[in-house]
């Protein structure tokens, strides 16, 4: 496809987010103090921040273009996605519904968030472990949507995690960003959840320069890259992807020991608080990247924080960051 026409586009930050150097945990991870900085695309703003956003501005572009009154989404019930395609709407003037997997639970971290930006939230009960979450989500969603213009509305479904060839353009920018800031950067490091943040990284600077950090969302990581890049004017979708897949732990769900000791370091060396889904694992890639040789000493290294601290609140094992 071509890019996506930027008359299609909400803004709903302001942009360049900052770029910040962080010397002292640069040092505690073993690289040099003037090696690491943090691109800070978790102070984009809208509904308690995050890089979804830039995502959104495309894919919700798209919608209100083409006629949409009302946004439909998925995701887990802590989803930063979800919570941002609300705050979206709530920007916007339009309706929004989010589609959970489960019951009803008590309304912490980003559900709480949900319910203040006054979204409308479908819960389908437990998905069965056989079963495809993914696709019974979006099966759900559909369902809502033929439901909402039985009733005259004009729904539009924002894909998982805001991962596709449309909202993944905001990442291509991104990366266009990131060069206009730091001219001789080696390697970006990024969480990859539904795909879409990694693959608008390496269109926008090549896959030499992208390190993507698996956080277990999706069952493929690289596949589900590749199928985004694909659909990407001038971008190659058989590159090699430098992709982690060893700081899932348990699952997407779990608190992982690299992401705990990441959190932990962070925050102790920058005052920077990760949430322990995407930036905390991403970091303990990087962290597991430099004591295994992959990434050296004297390597120019952007790490992107991509928001999501709501999400340590609504954690069920957010306690276990407390002890040492």
């Amino acid at each position: 496809m071509t890019a996506p026409r930027d008359d299609r586009r909400v803004r709903l930050a302001t942009w360049p987010t900052p770029l910040e150097p962080a010397p002292r945990l640069s040092e505690s991870i073993g690289l040099r103090a003037g090696d690491l900085r943090l691109k800070r695309d978790d102070l984009t703003g809208l509904g308690a921040g995050g890089n979804k956003i830039r995502k959104l501005e495309w894919t919700v572009g798209a919608a209100v273009a083409d006629g949409a009154d009302v946004l439909i989404t998925t995701g887990a019930p802590q989803s930063n996605h979800a919570r941002l395609t609300a705050a979206a709407a709530a920007r916007l003037g339009l309706d929004s519904v989010l589609v959970f997997p489960g019951d009803p639970r008590p309304f912490v971290g980003n559900l709480l968030l949900d319910a203040l930006l006054g979204t409308d939230i479908e819960w389908i009960g437990p998905i069965d472990g056989g079963s495809d979450t993914q696709t019974e989500l979006d099966a759900a969603a559909q369902r809502v949507a033929d439901r909402l213009r039985r009733q005259g509305r004009h729904p539009a479904i924002i894909p998982f995690g805001g991962s596709n060839s449309v909202g993944a353009h905001g990442y291509r920018l991104a990366g266009h960003e990131i060069l206009e800031q730091a001219p001789n950067v080696d390697l970006v490091v990024c969480a990859v959840g539904s795909g879409g943040t990694m693959a608008g990284l390496v269109a926008g600077l090549g896959a030499d320069h992208v390190l993507g950090v698996d956080t277990g969302a999706v069952p493929d990581a690289a596949d589900r890259v590749r199928h985004i890049l694909g659909g990407m004017d001038g971008v190659s979708a058989t590159a090699a992807l430098r992709i982690r897949t060893d700081q899932v732990g348990a699952g997407y769900e779990s608190l992982a020991a690299g992401a705990r000791h990441a959190s932990t370091i962070s925050a102790r060396t920058e005052g920077l608080v990760l949430d322990p889904t995407y930036s905390a694992r991403a970091l303990a890639g990087l962290v597991a990247a430099v004591a295994d040789g992959d990434v050296v000493p004297g390597t120019d290294v952007v790490f992107l924080v991509s928001g999501g601290l709501p999400g340590l609140f609504g954690h069920p094992q957010a306690q276990d960051l407390t002890v040492d």
